[in-house]
């Protein structure tokens, strides 16, 4: 046991086969490969909550899209002093598939 850890009191209990693989499933389904620390948040607070992050990883680039086009178009605007409306168009677009996207997480979200 590592002292600096807090943890210095061990624990030791023994489970039949099934129990095993009922754990092993479990832990699978959370994705996560470290026993030890499954096993302690499981006795101290009695569950784990796997949050899927995809949808907001999507949201996410998708802002990053919208503000490296914004800022494409005001270095163009600023450089040129004309603004294109393409350059508008494309933002309304992006800005909807943004907000498309908030929405349908904030309806997940109300979901849970």
């Amino acid at each position: 046991m590592n002292p600096r850890s807090g943890r210095t009191i061990p624990l030791y209990f023994k489970v039949s086969p099934e129990e095993k693989a009922i754990i092993e499933k479990k832990m699978e389904q959370l994705g996560t490969h470290n026993q030890r620390a499954y096993l302690r948040k499981m006795a101290v607070d009695g569950y784990v909550v796997r949050v899927d992050m995809t949808d907001v990883k999507e949201l996410a680039a998708l802002l990053r899209t919208c503000s490296n086009n914004l800022n494409q178009i005001a270095k163009r605007v600023n450089s040129t002093s004309n603004l294109y409306g393409e350059d508008i168009a494309d933002l309304k677009a992006r800005y909807g598939e943004l907000w498309g996207a908030f929405s349908s997480l904030l309806s997940k979200f109300e979901d849970l």
